[in-house]
């Protein structure tokens, strides 16, 4: 069985972030092998450990899926069993990846997140850990900060859809496009990740995105929040 994963991820490099720890935490896995593939955006320095892991530099404004795209175009991502896509600002719990990874197979998620520690940012309350649940099938997997798509979504979610280049509304989307394939999408609360770096939306234009998802959704089939903050089915410890 094929036990490769590919990382990908945007990091800024005129701000703080947390892409050492997060990189040489997700270079840690005993039981896959990991290739990272970073964009720095900005005009700072590349930080010395991670510079091999750094593909491109970017100068502002970047769109986070537009630069993905790139990375995706470039690679021949079938090697690959799961692409997880990662953002600069969250903090990994030791052992994540092996531990996430398992758990996202074994519940057979097409499309998956780690939830959101309790003390995390968090705009959709749905997302936030809840206690008890090792995991849970869903319609609903936020486009940031981490997410997971199983080879056989490949063809399915990539390339990523560029009229919302922010990503905002893939996450109402792809419920529509996951359950088209008699696939299955989920939260893994047993693994969850904090998120309280960095606000949300600190350093890009709320409102463009705002824009760009509202005209994305229209054109697309697509759930409404009552709908996908929906648990299908909820596993326990």
């Amino acid at each position: 069985m094929n036990h490769s994963v590919l990382v990908m991820g945007v990091y800024l490099l005129d701000k703080p972030s947390c892409i050492v720890p997060i990189t040489r935490e997700l270079g840690k896995a005993r039981y896959w092998d990991v290739e990272q593939l970073w964009v720095g955006l900005g005009t700072g320095g590349v930080p010395d450990e991670v510079a091999g892991l750094t593909v491109r530099k970017v100068v502002p404004p970047g769109m986070k899926f537009l630069l993905l795209n790139q990375l995706l175009a470039e690679t021949a991502i079938d090697r690959y069993e799961f692409i997880v896509v990662c953002d600069d600002d969250i903090v990994l719990p030791s052992g994540f990846l092996d531990r996430y990874l398992t758990l996202v197979r074994r519940y057979e998620f097409a499309l998956a997140q780690p939830a959101r520690t309790h003390e995390s940012f968090i705009d959709h309350p749905f997302v936030e850990q809840l206690d008890g649940l090792v995991a849970r099938w869903t319609r609903f997997v936020e486009i940031g900060p981490l997410f997971a798509i199983q080879r056989k979504a490949f063809g399915l979610l990539f390339p990523f859809d560029e009229a919302s280049p922010m990503g905002w509304g893939y996450d109402f989307f792809w419920p529509c496009v996951i359950a088209g394939a008699g696939l299955k999408m989920g939260i893994v609360d047993a693994t969850p990740v904090a998120h309280s770096f960095r606000k949300p939306v600190s350093y890009y234009e709320h409102g463009v995105s705002s824009r760009d998802m509202e005209k994305f959704l229209r054109q697309r089939s697509h759930l409404s929040p009552d709908e996908a903050f929906y648990i299908v089915e909820s596993y326990a410890f």
